[in-house]
């Protein structure tokens, strides 16, 4: 029998800005969108950690972490 000791999700997020929408508020409302993720995770007490965080020429954010998978004991990975 196997069981799964400790596991981690690595994602990498594009917020991409909305092209029907005026430039700068859609800077505004991807920025939104992002502090929304960030604070789901707290919420949710995900355990994360922030890779790389980079804000794009465009305004778009591209967001590297890991992440707690289902509830599992992340281990070292995110050491």
């Amino acid at each position: 029998m196997k069981r799964i000791q400790s596991a981690c999700l690595e994602q990498t997020l594009h917020f991409q800005l909305k092209e029907d929408v005026d430039h700068s508020l859609a800077v505004i409302e991807v920025q939104a969108e992002y502090q929304k993720y960030k604070q789901k995770l707290e919420k949710t007490k995900v355990l994360y950690k922030t890779m790389e965080e980079k804000v794009l020429d465009d305004g778009s954010i591209l967001l590297k972490i890991k992440k707690q998978y289902n509830g599992y004991s992340v281990g070292n990975y995110l050491e």
